[in-house]
């Protein structure tokens, strides 16, 4: 058990080990890896900040990152810890805690490849998400197949557990089109900046204007507990896989296809499709993709699990435990458990897998866990 090395710091000075003397102050936390030290949260001139900077103590200098991802609204009081040395957990004090965990990526695989490719050094935030969700369905094929049949069918009969990601695109609204609902209307400019921070997982010029799927608009439909179907083409499809998304591709084909699936078989498409539906006859081809989903009549009965939601106080510490975080609330409250084991996702969209519970220090256990 060892808590990082980050610090709470209420207008006191840190030195370092190369002489120079480090001021933080107001909410912010300074936490060392390697030989930057990070220093994140809201200072006297703007408490409410979540601002981030690098301290490099091989050099002396300050550096201001590119900072990527959905930022955490404020951090009025944090804790933070160093994680596998590429990325610190950040648990916010007074909040519920079902909002109170927060990653900052420094040298994940997502950080490496924007720093070569912004040239510069860069950060990026994360959302913890407690529970997980089911892998979103990549469905693709020619026109006129019946993917969107199909996948009204899937919407009619299982309502609360599918929903469509909103895309993006640059061109304007048409008539009684609304924004967020039909698309996300940017401007280029925009998008064009939000595709180089790897915002989305894919993207394609149309007629002169940009349309694609951002990871935040899937993320906002697992976050809503519904299973994301994203309808787009091959090389959308191709582009997602390339992605860090976790999903299942399908291809649909109409039987005039049965040749081009036995290519496509064979080809495998380059490992693209995980299954390839024929749609020789649309009742039996949604049975097969129902079978596919893992899904049955059933799962409109079944009721979801429901995720405890407490307060986490103001004054907090971490410490860590194998893949579990001890939250230690004080002497008068419970401790909580983060239990990180079955993490996944991450930077530039949210970190799921979580599970957080109440732990009772006397009896050292909680939910039948010991440690």
């Amino acid at each position: 058990m060892g808590e990082a090395p980050a610090f709470y710091v209420d207008d006191m000075q840190r030195s370092f080990s190369n002489g120079v003397d480090l001021k933080l102050t107001g909410f912010e936390t300074a936490t060392a890896i390697g030989n930057k030290t990070y220093v994140i949260g809201g200072n006297d001139d703007d408490p409410t900040s979540n601002g981030v900077r690098i301290f490099d103590k091989s050099t002396g200098e300050w550096v201001i990152p590119t900072v990527l991802g959905t930022k955490p609204k404020a951090l009025e009081g944090h804790s933070c810890l160093v994680l596998n040395q590429d990325k610190i957990l950040i648990i916010k004090s007074n909040s519920k805690s079902n909002e109170s965990v927060w990653f900052l990526e420094v040298d994940t695989q997502f950080i490496q490849d924007q720093k070569r490719k912004f040239e510069s050094e860069v950060v990026a935030w994360s959302k913890g998400v407690i529970g997980d969700a089911e892998r979103p369905v990549v469905i693709s094929g020619p026109s006129g197949v019946g993917k969107g049949t199909l996948i009204n069918l899937l919407m009619k009969e299982f309502p609360t557990k599918f929903g469509f990601s909103v895309s993006h695109t640059t061109r304007a609204p048409r008539e009684k089109e609304q924004n967020r609902v039909h698309y996300h209307f940017t401007k280029r400019s925009v998008m064009e900046e939000e595709i180089k921070a790897g915002k989305f997982l894919e993207f394609a010029a149309v007629h002169g204007n940009l349309y694609g799927t951002s990871i935040e608009a899937v993320d906002v439909v697992a976050d809503a507990g519904k299973r994301c179907i994203l309808d787009i083409d091959v090389q959308g499809a191709r582009s997602v896989r390339a992605s860090s998304l976790e999903a299942i591709f399908i291809f649909v084909c109409p039987p005039s296809f049965e040749e081009l699936e036995k290519r496509l078989r064979a080809r495998k498409l380059s490992g693209l499709f995980d299954h390839i539906l024929v749609n020789d006859d649309l009742e039996a081809c949604y049975e097969r993709l129902k079978n596919i989903l893992g899904i049955s009549e059933s799962m409109n009965t079944a009721s979801k699990t429901q995720i405890e939601v407490f307060d986490l106080p103001v004054d907090l510490s971490l410490s860590k435990i194998n893949e579990n975080i001890l939250i230690n609330c004080g002497p008068a409250e419970q401790s909580v458990v983060l239990d990180l084991s079955s993490m996944k996702g991450g930077a530039p969209g949210r970190t799921r897998g979580l599970n957080m519970y109440a732990f009772d220090p006397i009896t050292k256990g909680a939910n039948g866990c010991n440690f």
